[in-house]
């Protein structure tokens, strides 16, 4: 990326400090200006220390996972320490963006993959994300409420991704698309989220098959390539789709447990939306219009 690009970047994130975002995102504090090293496609990037790549498009930009923590500590975030990189467009009509997490839980079974209680998952990501809204009140955020599936959870046995999305809104009414998609491996599994408003997903769709397509796990890392023995996570697909991260929290009770979780870990829903989509969408945007006087 050259100079004029990088300048353009750090002006666009220095002046989106302080600004509100989504018709009441306030509170936050004036960040300091982050410097992110950006990779323009068509490039490799890898994601995490010999866990998987992808292969970058021409159309794509892409920072790793320590520029990723950057961007969300940017606009008040917390961090789980699993980011290892963000992806989004270059094209000027396209803002969304997608975040690479890895969990490293061991080899998550699929066998459950046809006992996913759908409205019950629903239910338990409308009641957390109620309980969760007292903590981001107290953060002076916008209340965040779960309008329904955007996109039912379902999985693909061939490549080992399972996937689904939630609609939600604000407290004043815009609303916005969490993506996801789990992808499954031999230790652990990669969450990809893609954030994004309703009405252009339609269009982010076919940005976000290219970009799973492009990605594929190291060798030995491969969830086909499991061996007995192997570390096995201690839950399956339907606890992926309950609570992504927080899965973990099945040992103490499924959905109750998420409940709990989510007071704290409150960026597992859409969280991030309404503090990264306006800064990525429109630092992005805008960098795009000044690259193209470079």
């Amino acid at each position: 990326m050259n100079q004029k690009r990088s300048v353009a970047i750090q002006r666009l994130f220095a002046a989106m400090s302080g600004a509100i975002f989504l018709g009441g995102f306030t509170g936050m504090g004036v960040a300091q200006e982050p410097n992110v090293a950006w990779t323009e496609g068509p490039d490799t990037v890898k994601l995490g220390e010999n866990i998987a790549e992808l292969a970058l498009s021409a159309d794509h930009i892409f920072a790793g996972g320590d520029d990723t923590r950057k961007l969300m500590e940017m606009m008040g975030n917390s961090v789980s320490g699993q980011e290892v990189g963000i992806v989004s467009p270059k094209a000027e009509n396209q803002d969304w963006f997608m975040i690479f997490e890895y969990a490293p839980e061991g080899y998550v079974k699929d066998d459950d993959k046809d006992a996913i209680d759908k409205d019950a998952i629903l239910k338990s990501y409308q009641e957390g994300t109620e309980e969760a809204n007292k903590t981001r009140k107290e953060k002076g955020i916008s209340g965040l409420h779960v309008v329904g599936w955007y996109e039912e959870p379902h999985y693909d046995e061939r490549t080992h991704n399972l996937v689904w999305a939630i609609l939600a809104k604000d407290d004043g009414g815009g609303q916005v698309v969490n993506y996801n998609v789990r992808l499954l491996g031999r230790e652990g599994y990669m969450s990809a989220t893609l954030v994004d408003d309703p009405s252009r997903l339609a269009t982010s769709k076919g940005e976000i098959d290219r970009i799973i397509s492009a990605f594929s796990y190291k060798q030995g890392k491969r969830y086909a390539e499991w061996l007995p023995g192997d570390k096995v996570a201690k839950y399956g697909l339907a606890a992926l789709v309950a609570g992504g991260a927080g899965a973990a929290a099945v040992k103490l009770g499924f959905f109750a447990a998420f409940l709990k979780f989510a007071a704290k870990a409150w960026k597992l829903l859409v969280v991030a939306a309404l503090a990264i989509v306006a800064a990525i969408k429109k630092g992005i945007s805008a960098l795009r219009g000044r690259g193209a006087e470079a």
